[in-house]
């Protein structure tokens, strides 16, 4: 173990640059005029994979854009077997001019690394590679078999993983499942997430007269699609932050008391966190923290609306059309499919018979909820703490990551969820970033992971 981590410590400069050449292929899946560049990044991943030691791995082509498969079956059918899950793909860049440079030009500013994908997800799943191998230039082997699936369209609208998990449960079987695509709780504070949110999402469309009409000629006697939609959608929600729709929180699975005095614990906040965000007062559901809002509560938001006239000057148009799209995340124990249902036969019952009202489903993922007590998050505590000299603590995380629940439901492996992100990494937004000492660390962990796995 000591020259692993001697390697690692030695070729830390080697490492950081070869992250710089990964970001700067602009992979961004959701824009056509990317295409090849995602192909470029998948390539790229091929021929590291090839350098550090691995000649079974390959691209797999799907209806989207294709999956890196890579394996390493050294260490025998009696050794434990790691797979490792992320994605090369990013997020466009837009609003470009808010960005401080090129998006795909990593610089490094306090400590961190600048560019898009550096902390979603190329940098934190780039330190799997590293560690993987640390060992084989060390030892030339490990001390479990490695597998890693890798995909280039978790940033897409259609993402074909799942059905590939669900058709390949053989070749994809393992003891564990190793995810990095989540983030601490904050700075110097190592941290295991051990929830995720699902979601649920629909575009809702209101139709009224066939075409505009002018609101002083017929306003008063039609009804006005922009006011049903924004009277439909307060009805969703009542002034305590709760959610109208019948049987919606039938199975919502409760935080325990232990869980609770956990999130008190963790060193949050509220004031910081309305300056941050420059509000004067937060809002929620009554009776919860902020924590218990963001982690483990179900929501509903509003994601956009359009409808009538928006430009300059005014326009008095009663218009013809006005729509919105929305979404509610989910908690442990919620299904997606029964809250989708139970939304569109709400809103379908709330639509009056002045106009019509279309609700299109357009995406749906379960929650999830890792065992916190499993053997590979008990190694993952090890590794961490070692790793980075701090105690781990345990965190959820409001977002959604749908193929954790598809490795769980078909692979029957405890999924590690080992983020090595920060609260102000900005993904998603301009000038996304990535600690420096976090990459280095998480190659440490991800090393002695693998060792404490293999025990």
């Amino acid at each position: 173990m000591e020259k692993v981590l001697e390697y690692i410590i030695n070729n830390q400069k080697r490492h950081l640059e070869e992250l710089y050449d990964f970001l700067r292929i602009p992979s961004v899946s959701s824009e056509e005029q990317h295409k090849q560049d995602v192909l470029r990044a998948a390539q790229w991943l091929v021929d590291d994979f090839k350098r550090i030691g691995i000649d079974n791995v390959r691209i797999i082509e799907t209806a989207g854009h294709p999956l890196v498969y890579a394996e390493w079956n050294g260490a025998g059918n009696d050794a434990k077997t790691i797979l490792y899950y992320g994605h090369y793909d990013v997020q466009p860049v837009d609003p470009i001019e808010l960005w401080e440079t090129t998006p795909f030009e990593p610089f490094e500013k306090n400590g961190k690394v600048v560019a898009r994908g550096s902390a979603d997800d190329k940098g934190q799943l780039f330190v799997h590679l590293k560690a993987v191998e640390a060992y084989l230039k060390t030892q030339g082997g490990l001390p479990v078999n490695i597998k890693f699936i890798i995909e280039g369209e978790e940033e897409a609208a259609e993402s074909h993983i799942d059905e590939f998990i669900e058709h390949n449960p053989e070749l994809l079987k393992c003891d564990s499942v190793v995810v990095s695509d989540t983030e601490w709780f904050y700075y110097g504070m190592p941290s295991i997430c051990y929830g995720l949110r699902g979601i649920a999402y629909f575009e809702m469309e209101v139709i009224g007269p066939n075409r505009d009409l002018h609101s002083g000629t017929f306003g008063g006697a039609v009804d006005n699609p922009i006011n049903v939609l924004a009277w439909m959608i307060t009805q969703i929600k009542d002034r305590y932050g709760r959610i109208t729709i019948p049987g919606f929180y039938d199975d919502v699975l409760e935080l325990t008391q232990e869980e609770r005095n956990n999130f008190l614990k963790l060193p949050f906040n509220n004031d910081e966190y309305k300056k941050d965000l420059d509000l004067g007062e937060l809002n929620g559901e009554m009776g919860y923290t902020t924590l218990e809002r963001t982690w483990a509560r179900p929501t509903f938001d509003l994601n956009g609306i359009k409808g009538g006239y928006i430009g300059d000057g005014q326009k008095t148009v009663l218009p013809s059309k006005a729509s919105a799209k929305f979404s509610f995340r989910l908690v442990p124990n919620q299904k997606a499919t029964d809250i989708s249902k139970k939304v569109v036969d709400y809103i379908t019952k709330l639509a009056p018979p002045t106009v019509k009202v279309k609700i299109t489903p357009m995406g749906i993922a379960n929650p999830v909820l890792v065992d916190p007590h499993s053997t590979a998050v008990e190694s993952a505590i090890k590794a961490l703490n070692q790793a980075f000299g701090k105690d781990v603590v345990f965190m959820r995380e409001g977002g959604s990551i749908p193929v954790v629940e598809t490795f769980t439901n078909v692979l029957k492996a405890p999924v590690v969820l080992m983020g090595l992100g920060l609260p102000d990494d900005n993904i998603h937004s301009p000038n996304e970033s990535f600690s420096i000492d976090n990459f280095y660390g998480g190659i440490k962990a991800s090393a002695i992971f693998i060792n404490e796995f293999a025990k």
